[in-house]
């Protein structure tokens, strides 16, 4: 017995350095995305976080120095106090691409949006910025789309939800990091509120453009099979979370509040026994989870179902044409 409770003993103090290790290192991470201070006044500070975890480590180790936990404690509940006081807000300078959040009202079935988003990309710096007022009206809204666009691990995907009108209008919502001027994208600064969340409404033509012809990336539309009344409810869903986004600064976060996460919750509120799965996390393996659900309804395999998906090389054949829209539909297949 007293050998056990040796054993649970040390087990108990390796679990305690670990746990200083991974705080430390959280810590430092926050200080780097957070302290409003010069790029080396940030590494000179983290440096001596550092030096101050590394210390209470070394007493832990050589006489289990209960003075130095309590220190390392007290250290934790200050950061977290500050952690705490870090709060969203509009005063920033956005970038161009993200300057506005969509915001609309409603009246019957027609919704009027304003600040609905149709650039003109030459490059991802070179564009013709341009922002409009449009009105949709919900008795014609016909098909709502999945996209998913790839940019470099086969398990993250960037997705955008598109809706589709009789006459062939289609506006898209996209939850996005809101960047100020100069900054880029960065998955370990999401975890540590380094960017806003912005709700983007978008021409097809400009955010799926971008995507398949000026970033590059590779990207996939699924149909998404609902009831029309469900379209509908999904698609004031996204107008009443732009509303929200609009006048409440809210943070993105990487795991919690992304463009996947913003999906999921619309949808659960739809449907509320809507499982979770993994793949809501891990995005770019939706596909799989689309055809679970629906995608055999096709008669398709899984693998030809995603390769119908496929719509880069369409949209870069498409170009900057007005018909961009129905040149990615192309390889639809007829209604069963």
């Amino acid at each position: 017995m007293r050998t056990l409770a040796t054993i649970f003993r040390w087990l108990c103090r390796l679990l305690l350095w670990l746990v200083i290790l991974v705080t430390a290192a959280l810590v430092g991470l926050a200080f780097w995305y957070q302290l409003p201070l010069p790029e080396t006044a940030k590494k000179i500070a983290i440096g001596l976080w550092a030096l101050f975890a590394l210390g209470v480590l070394f007493l832990d180790i050589s006489r289990r120095s209960w003075i130095a936990r309590a220190a390392y404690l007290l250290a934790l509940v200050a950061v977290g106090l500050w952690w705490a006081s870090i709060k969203p807000s509009f005063d920033h300078e956005w970038a161009p691409d993200v300057e506005h959040i969509v915001t609309g009202t409603r009246n019957g079935d027609i919704v009027t949006l304003t600040n609905v988003r149709d650039f003109d990309w030459v490059s991802e710096t070179e564009f013709t910025p341009r922002w409009e007022t449009r009105t949709y009206d919900l008795a014609k809204l016909e098909s709502v789309d999945l996209f998913l666009s790839y940019w470099s691990s086969p398990a993250i995907a960037h997705t955008l939800v598109s809706f589709g009108f009789e006459g062939g209008d289609h506006v898209v919502f996209s939850a996005e990091i809101r960047k100020e001027k100069g900054e880029s994208f960065s998955s370990i600064g999401g975890f540590f509120k380094e960017f806003d969340l912005a709700l983007i409404a978008a021409d097809e033509r400009d955010i799926i453009r971008l995507r398949t012809n000026i970033r590059g990336e590779d990207v996939y539309r699924y149909s998404v099979h609902m009831p029309k009344a469900g379209m509908q409810e999904l698609f004031w869903s996204y107008v009443e979370t732009g509303n929200r986004l609009a006048t409440v600064p809210t943070f993105y976060n990487t795991v919690t509040t992304n463009c996947t996460t913003v999906v999921f919750r619309l949808l659960r509120a739809l449907d509320p026994a809507l499982p979770f799965d993994y793949r809501i996390l891990l995005s770019g393996y939706l596909p799989s989870y689309i055809y679970q659900n629906q995608g055999f309804e096709t008669g398709l395999s899984e693998a030809e179902f995603r390769r119908r998906a496929a719509i880069s090389a369409l949209g870069i054949a498409a170009g900057d044409s007005p018909d961009f829209s129905a040149a990615i539909r192309v390889n639809d297949l007829p209604a069963r």
